[in-house]
């Protein structure tokens, strides 16, 4: 018998089939979180001068 940790969205058990969620429903709440800049991974600050400048570059 393993341990696993539980489901990161509602913290049920994880099922195999859908590890580390318990559900695909929790996977895709997950999943929505994501796309909705609702977790985000640290970064170095940006400067926003340098950005729009480098926009204007992508043009050829």
């Amino acid at each position: 018998m393993t341990d696993t940790a539980p489901c990161p969205v509602c913290g049920k058990p994880a099922q195999a089939a859908t590890r580390p969620f318990c559900s695909q429903h929790c996977a895709d709440i997950d999943l929505g979180r994501w796309f909705t800049g609702q977790y985000r991974i640290p970064g170095p600050l940006v400067d926003e001068e340098n950005i729009q400048k480098n926009e204007g570059n992508d043009e050829r």
